[in-house]
């Protein structure tokens, strides 16, 4: 199985180059919110995707007629197709689908409409194109529609996990014979007053608003928490064969995958981290590749003071010996926490690590804890040879997922 394919919008890039050349300059996306009055709450800050204008890259009619999420699928998806330049038959048509991965799905949508549903007392104002917009599926399915594709087209929803889990999906019908090519990836739009303040309410996110550059801090003994992020990362998979007859680039090769479920907390994970060890041991199986074959996690890392040193002991345990000689980062520190849309997002991240043997950095590493005790790739990128990585996503009701990307054999 291969990535033939890369597409991306994020907060620190609407391009899969302009994405890769700045995660690994060490920049941030992380700014004060602009897509609402954020001054009463006490988290003002995310990782909003910039300068994206849908009118010009949709068209005004059809992108009045997608919730931001959807939005953000369709360009990277479209970018991520056009870089694998699948062939334009029906054949190819009928056997590629698209399963993309959301959280939340259209909570900008829901908000913007319930605010038009009060202002005026009536439901009339409610746009009828609330429920398309609405819906999780929605992105995929646009995806299909402006492709033709009539492969196997759905979404994933399994909270932060939602993107991995819709790589692994992905990854068996390939595998199983049932499609082609598959497109997949997660997208994410939750910057709004209603995911804030829920948020808020948890006491989940940073509150660093003075100095947002360096409010994401994984691993980091000052973390106080994540900052939300939103945007999308679209990947193409095909089985190597096909790819390789018709002369078609390839980033790096998707060797298998682990999931598993914590079953200890909807909200919180187990703090000994004894879920996602399981994950890494089932992708371990599933991939065919040892510990002592991994050279770099792109780690689920969020900030948060519990998650970190969770996913850190899980690293140690399943990795054993080995674990101290991985360069594990979170990306996050840079482009935020796009919930659903994360595993697309680091997926993207992690094909580029293994197609240019570089290890992007967590910035903002500046207090070691004594409970986190990897080699977090502070600050600076890391040139160096990654034949295998691993690319973690981990979901409230404790989804596990995990990606193992490597070169191609």
């Amino acid at each position: 199985m291969v990535v033939t394919g890369l597409g991306a919008v994020t907060p620190i890039g609407n391009t899969r180059e302009e994405f890769w050349r700045r995660t690994v300059a060490g920049e941030s996306g992380i700014a004060p919110i602009t897509a609402f009055d954020a001054s009463l709450f006490t988290t003002r800050i995310a990782g909003e995707v910039k300068d994206f204008r849908p009118d010009e890259l949709l068209g005004r009619k059809e992108a009045r007629r997608l919730d931001r999420f959807s939005q953000f699928a369709i360009v990277a998806g479209r970018e991520a197709i056009e870089d694998a330049k699948l062939p334009d038959d029906a054949e190819c048509k009928r056997r590629t689908g698209a399963v993309v991965g959301t959280g939340i799905g259209g909570i900008i949508t829901f908000w913007l409409n319930s605010e038009k549903a009060n202002e005026n007392g009536t439901w009339s104002k409610v746009t009828p194109f609330f429920i398309p917009m609405l819906m999780s599926n929605a992105a995929p399915a646009h995806i299909s529609m402006s492709y033709g594709f009539q492969g196997p087209v759905f979404a994933t929803g399994s909270a932060c996990a939602s993107a991995n889990d819709a790589i692994c999906v992905a990854y068996n019908y390939v595998a199983y014979g049932d499609a082609d090519a598959m497109i997949t990836g997660g997208s994410e739009a939750t910057v709004s007053p209603l995911a804030i303040g829920g948020f808020c309410s948890m006491k989940a996110m940073s509150t660093r608003n003075d100095d947002p550059t360096r409010a994401s801090r994984p691993f980091d003994k000052e973390r106080d928490g994540f900052v939300l992020g939103e945007g999308a990362g679209i990947l193409v998979l095909e089985e190597y064969e096909r790819a390789k007859a018709r002369n078609a680039k390839i980033y790096c090769e998707i060797l298998g995958y682990g999931q598993s479920a914590d079953a200890f907390d909807l909200v919180a994970p187990d703090p000994d981290g004894n879920g996602v060890r399981l994950a890494f041991e089932r992708a371990f199986a599933s991939a065919g590749v040892t510990p002592q074959e991994v050279d770099y996690v792109n780690a689920h890392g969020t900030s948060t003071p519990i998650g970190d040193p969770a996913e850190s002991r899980a690293i140690e345990k399943a990795f054993g010996d080995r674990a101290a000689h991985i360069g594990v980062s979170s990306t996050k520190s840079m482009h935020g926490h796009a919930l659903g849309a994360a595993g697309g997002i680091e997926g993207v991240l992690t094909a580029m690590a293994v197609h240019d043997d570089v290890m992007p950095p967590t910035i903002n590493y500046e207090y070691p804890d004594p409970e986190c005790t990897l080699d977090y790739v502070p600050n600076v990128a890391r040139r160096a040879p990654v034949r295998v990585a691993f690319s973690n996503s981990f979901g409230f009701g404790g989804h596990n997922s995990v990606i193992v990307f490597g070169k191609v054999r």
